[in-house]
């Protein structure tokens, strides 16, 4: 089934690439999902690209509810029953590429979706020289909150001055750097290092050149020993952590409403503070990235063409004005971002102050996020310099090792996920109550197709997994976890054709 839905889609993919002067007049019915904070106002949006577009053509809009790594995780599962148009985080942009569930752009829009966006949101949306999805914001990045009744402004530039003051104060500092790659990133940015994948126009992973491990790498996991071996380090991104103990938390534009409730006069908002090495200081980096809008390919070319304008529309920046004053969402496109009201929102006036010490997120392999957020914990277990340094060769070790996987492990399923038994090693358990999922259990496959796990496991009711192909998130089922539903002790089977996943009474 995979092999046919892949032939119908580069068919479909070869329609929906041809330039149309104008889309055929006439109502098309679609459906469009993202977040549900936004489910309103784009049924507002879409109204009104009714009823001022030129062409004739209206949308009968089914509008549902769907985050932005929900919806990638959905159309790669299923690309022929996924929305037409769907919002999506950057970091699912590689493997919805590669599951042809996005219609390339032709020529004349990507010209205009260049001209009038920010350099880094299109880099985003672009896989090799061809662009497959429009930007909506460019706000994808973190800086600090802070409670400013526990936190001298004197002390928000120095990362040892913060720890002091959280530690003295028993307040907890809250970053994710043993449960997180996207934040541990920081760290390494800081001291100049790189991580940076290169995509061909597939969207397949063809080299990376990444120097982590490195002498300016160690450098950065001295930095990151200072803070996750500290008592009040937290690992979480969550501002709902003031309300339960945290003078500091490194979170984005998204947690705005809820320090600002939580904190109230008391909230401090600024860039990432420094951290000091060897008598250099070095400022924290972050990731900057944003959020993309995707249509799905067509077979009819006047419902595709249709559907270009509509997205053209929706991230446009009257659209994109109106989602910062509904949601305080940070436009890409340029003119938005000159508005006086964007310019002067607390939220992103520490941004665009931390995007300065920012790398904009390019296409990343799935493996990565699972390889680099245990370096976190290594650092964490590590006794003194020596084990910092085998904490960055392990991790060097596994992002090599991804270009040398064999077709037998790239093509295979695994299945990753919490797990209930004492000696069961699907998720490591931290003392601050995160659990993060850590390894995979492997799976055969039979001679019917279907795979199934080497041996039974004892599974109470609630455990959740995924099942995963090539130890990557590129292809993981279902979107959201699989639940066991009574306590059991099972084989857990996979339809590669189907998708779907079946938990077996062992005998």
């Amino acid at each position: 089934m995979k092999k046919f839905l892949a032939i119908l889609m580069a068919a479909i993919m070869a329609l929906s690439m041809v330039s149309i002067a104008s889309a055929d007049p006439g109502t098309y019915d679609i459906t469009v999902w993202c977040p549900e904070e936004a489910v309103e106002l784009t049924k507002t949006q879409i109204e009104d690209f009714n009823k001022t577009n030129n062409g004739g053509i209206t949308f009968n809009a089914t509008v549902e509810p769907v985050s932005e790594s929900t919806s990638a995780t959905n159309m790669i599962n299923d690309v022929e029953a996924g929305a037409d148009i769907f919002f999506f985080a950057q970091d699912q942009f590689a493997r919805l590429v590669q599951a042809g569930a996005l219609t390339k752009l032709d020529a004349a829009t990507a010209e205009t979706v260049k001209a009038e966006n920010d350099v880094s949101a299109v880099a985003a949306a672009t896989s090799g020289d061809a662009m497959f999805a429009y930007p909506l914001t460019a706000d994808n990045g973190y800086f600090m909150y802070y409670d400013k009744s526990v936190i001298p402004e004197e002390d928000v530039d120095s990362l040892e001055k913060l720890i002091a003051d959280c530690e003295a104060a028993q307040k907890y500092f809250a970053m994710e750097l043993q449960t997180s790659a996207w934040y541990i990133a920081s760290f390494f940015f800081a001291t100049g290092c790189k991580s940076n994948w290169v995509t061909d126009d597939t969207g397949a992973f063809i080299e990376v050149a990444d120097d982590f491990d490195s002498a300016a790498g160690l450098i950065a996991a001295k930095g990151i020993e200072k803070l996750v071996k500290s008592p009040f380090h937290l690992s979480s991104s969550k501002a709902s952590e003031f309300a339960s103990g945290a003078a500091v938390v490194v979170t984005g534009i998204w947690d705005y409403a809820t320090a600002a409730e939580i904190l109230g006069d008391n909230m401090g908002i600024t860039d990432l503070p420094s951290f000091e090495v060897d008598g250099v200081e070095y400022h924290l980096g972050s990731f900057s990235g944003c959020k993309l809008l995707g249509v799905k390919p067509q077979v009819d070319s006047g419902k595709a063409t249709a559907l270009t304008l509509l997205a053209t529309y929706l991230t446009g920046e009257k659209c994109q004005l109106e989602r910062f004053e509904a949601r305080a969402w940070g436009p890409s496109n340029l003119k938005a971002q000159q508005n006086e009201a964007v310019q002067a929102n607390p939220g992103l006036v520490a941004l665009a102050k931390q995007n300065q010490y920012a790398t904009v997120q390019g296409q990343i392999h799935g493996s990565w996020w699972d390889i680099a957020k245990v370096i976190g914990d290594d650092i964490k277990a590590a006794e003194d310099e020596a084990g910092l340094q085998a904490a960055l060769d392990a991790y060097y070790d596994k992002i090599a090792s991804l270009f040398t996987l064999s077709d037998e492990v790239k093509n295979g399923y695994t299945i990753i996920g919490m797990y209930n038994d004492a000696d069961g090693f699907f998720f490591t358990d931290y003392s601050d109550g995160k659990e993060t999922w850590t390894a995979d259990l492997a799976m055969i496959k039979g001679a019917d197709g279907t795979w199934t796990t080497v041996e039974p496991y004892a599974l109470d009711a609630g455990v959740e997994f995924k099942v995963r192909q090539g130890l990557s998130w590129d292809v993981a089922f279902p979107a959201d976890n699989f639940k066991v539903e009574e306590a059991g002790t099972y084989f857990i089977t996979f339809d590669e054709a189907t998708g779907t996943i079946t938990l077996v009474a062992a005998e």
